[in-house]
């Protein structure tokens, strides 16, 4: 205890008494715990600025006490960076801190590495091959990384406020960080967190990620800004200052109790108003508003009378977020008036509860959990954005149409509806009754034929508006019309009518499949209807996935699988023939002998079930005794061995593919456990055509599942971009190849930053 330096234990005395402010009944020794657990796992480690790594965990957890959080999430901003910095096991973490904790901490590890540039992916031909394929990339990179917060977010909020925090005291260090690593995370900031905090509500960490994002952004406009801004700072407080008084003397006449501040804009909104509106800083007087805060709801709308009799407000310059609040729950009543001086002024008028939720966001929230209230209501609220989050997963095909739709739709302009019951759905600017109805449920969106706004009928075109109250008309045989496509906004509705007319092609396909299966059977001199009603064909249909044959014809009439695969199976199931062996091709033996797969026995030759190698692969084979060549990778550790101690039974192979061949490999995945998953893998791999001889989920305690399946590939490209469109799965957290090279591993968790 003696090597803790007295400023750390200093500041973490004083962090759980400001801690019991807000939570007399903290888990004090589990916090000093933790920071004492931190500390000697940072104790060898300094940040780029020359300090002490435990400043950085303590500064986090500081932030998230100003945003009075619970304990559990100040407990895991100790730990944060233990795991990735220190290789600390996260089964430590959870034996020493309990479950929770190491929840949050595993999600936040996870988004250690995350980084972004979520431009839009164009084509240029000025780049060379290399450069487009490093940018293309970089983009695919950059959709996972955001695909990462969206899954730690649906698990739990709390994880993203743990990262905004993170994220906060980084900033504030930049300047140690080379030009290059500055401008990336600011750039980020800008596009990805400061974004999430405002969707979050939590406005007093939004304001500052921007500004410090600015800073480095644009760092002449911030300066000279910045300097404009101090230089009228003092004639502002005046005059914010008399307009405080007056205020005070009327809410005293009529006995209403109030606390006003005066609340100044941050630089970037200052300057971002400059561009939008093309002012220069002298024509901006609202550079500072008034904040009344309040103890009663009715209190807010008398201030709002007396602001009104006091100065004049300014036309259309309204907003009542108390009977309409946003979606992300805050609340205040806004009015711009104008003020003591003949200057607009900008009032706010809220309770001590709206103003701990506008300050705070969703981090407002959690102690109903720690004080074991009620959060039903909080839930709810969060529900349609938790939906929102699983929507753009599910609906996204890969990894660019998932980073475009969550550009569409959630850092975009907004517009704030609600539902006849209440709930706010936030839509991006120029939604329509579709996009509504699709928010809403796929079955709503199917079956609409009109909307009504405010109570009355409205086009299915009509652009909403603000505070718009819409109620969704449905008719049992309506369906959805591809003329919609022309006028939604949102990518989850389009995604919803796209399915929904590839569903339609169901019976189209079913009879072409149906079709050319039977012609094929006829081309090979085999029976069509011997060959559909035998047991041999009712073995296929189960091992690859389908619950009957017309699953099957859809899906060979559709595309996603071949005829030929199909009627190969078969052939070898009635033959008994073991789909493992491969054999020798005539062709003359050489230094090399040349493998394929051409139907002719006229050598034995076997894969290795150790290494499973696959065409593509270097290969090299293994005399045996009696039992034919045993075909192994050459990176396989057993021949390896074998080279030493027998190397005169070394024979080198080059393995041609023969088209049309499949070979088994095995696939192990690491996922976060929900109900529909396996199906939505065996989709995936059935999409990319191909078959699945195998598949066994495992659910975990911890709410992730192990599935093992075993697949047929032609070679080891087709399986590594299989893996590949696995991995771009939203609840796959890791996939990789079981008896495999190096190279075609695919693990998420070990993805670092270039």
């Amino acid at each position: 205890m003696n090597s803790h330096p007295e400023f750390s234990m200093n500041a973490i005395d004083s962090l759980i008494e400001k801690v019991r402010g807000y939570n007399p009944n903290v888990d004090a020794d589990l916090i000093h715990s933790a920071f004492v657990f931190a500390f000697e796992a940072h104790k060898d480690q300094l940040r780029q600025s020359g300090e002490k790594y435990i400043i950085h965990p303590l500064a986090t957890a500081w932030t998230l006490v100003d945003l009075e959080m619970d304990t559990a999430t100040l407990v895991a901003a100790l730990l944060h960076d233990v795991v990735e910095d220190q290789n600390v096991p996260i089964d430590e973490i959870k034996k020493r801190f309990g479950d929770e904790v190491a929840s949050l901490v595993d999600g936040v590890t996870k988004l250690m590495s995350t980084d972004f540039d979520v431009g839009e992916f164009t084509e240029d031909s000025q780049h060379t091959k290399a450069e487009t394929k490093k940018k293309r990339a970089d983009h695919k990179r950059s959709a996972e990384n955001l695909r990462k917060i969206f899954i730690a977010m649906a698990s739990d909020f709390r994880v993203i406020v743990l990262k905004l925090a993170d994220r906060l005291h980084n900033l504030n260090t930049l300047d140690s960080m080379p030009p290059e690593k500055r401008l990336r995370i600011a750039r980020e900031t800008m596009q990805i967190y400061a974004p999430l905090a405002h969707r979050l509500g939590i406005w007093r960490v939004k304001w500052e990620l921007e500004d410090l994002a600015f800073k480095y952004l644009e760092p002449e406009a911030y300066e000279s800004l910045a300097q404009k801004v101090s230089k009228t700072r003092a004639e502002r407080e005046d005059y914010l200052a008399e307009a405080v008084e007056m205020l005070k003397y009327q809410l005293a006449k009529e006995g209403i109790e109030a606390h006003i501040m005066a609340r100044p804009k941050h630089l970037w909104s200052i300057y971002q108003k400059m561009i939008k509106e093309g002012l220069d800083f002298g024509e901006i007087y609202d550079l500072s508003a008034l904040r009344v805060v309040v103890n009663r709801v009715v209190d807010c709308y008398t201030t709002l009378g007396l602001v009104h009799d006091l100065w004049m407000p300014i036309p259309e310059r309204f907003s009542d977020y108390i009977a309409k609040p946003k979606s992300n729950m805050y609340q205040s009543l806004h009015t711009k008036v104008i003020g003591p001086r003949g200057e607009p002024l900008e009032v706010q008028i809220r309770t001590w509860d709206m103003h701990r939720n506008s300050e705070f966001g969703i981090a407002a929230h959690w102690q109903y959990k720690e004080n074991l209230q009620s959060g039903d209501e909080f839930e709810r609220k969060l529900s349609f954005f938790r939906q929102q989050l699983f929507d753009w997963q599910s609906d996204a095909k890969d990894a660019g149409e998932f980073l475009s739709s969550v550009l569409n739709d959630m850092f975009t302009d907004q517009v704030f509806v609600f539902t006849p019951r209440g709930d706010v759905i936030d839509l991006p600017a120029g939604s329509t009754p579709i996009d509504f109805a699709f928010r809403i449920h796929s079955d709503v969106g199917n079956h609409c034929v009109g909307g009504k706004v405010n109570g009355r009928i409205v086009s299915l075109t009509y652009r909403f508006k603000n505070g718009d109250i819409v109620e969704i008309i449905t008719r049992s045989n309506s369906q959805p019309s591809m003329d919609w496509l022309t006028f939604v906004k949102t990518s989850h509705a389009r995604n919803r009518i796209n399915a929904y007319f590839r569903k339609l092609n169901y019976g189209d396909n079913l009879i072409r499949g149906r079709e050319s299966l039977e012609r094929e059977f006829i081309r090979q001199g085999m029976d069509p209807s011997e060959s559909l009603h035998s047991n041999d064909f009712t073995t296929i249909l189960r091992t690859m996935n389908y619950q009957n044959e017309e699953d099957m014809f859809a899906a060979i009439g559709g595309g996603s699988i071949t005829v030929g695969s199909v009627v190969n199976k078969l052939r070898a199931a009635q033959s008994g023939r073991e789909p493992m062996i491969i054999e020798a091709s005539k062709g003359e033996r050489t230094a090399k002998l040349t493998v394929t797969l051409d139907g002719v026995r006229n050598m034995m030759i076997s894969r290795a079930k150790c290494c499973a190698p696959l065409p593509g692969e270097d290969v090299s084979g293994y005399v045996t005794r009696g039992k034919g060549v045993v075909m192994h990778a050459d990176t396989c550790p057993n021949i390896t061995v074998l080279r030493v101690q027998e190397p005169e039974r070394i024979m080198p192979m080059d393995w041609k593919a023969t088209p049309g061949e499949k070979y088994s490999a095995d696939i192990k995945m690491k996922v976060l456990d929900r109900v529909g998953l396996l199906n939505e893998i065996t989709s995936v791999i059935s999409e990319s055509k191909t078959n699945i001889t195998r598949a066994v989920i495992k659910a975990l305690p911890d709410k992730t599942a192990d599935v093992d399946v075993t697949v047929e590939v032609g070679d080891k490209d087709e399986l590594t971009t299989l893996l590949l469109k696995v991995e771009s799965l939203s609840h796959v957290i890791s996939v990789e190849r079981v008896s495999a090279r190096r190279d075609l591993r695919r693990t998420r968790s070990v993805v670092k930053k270039p």
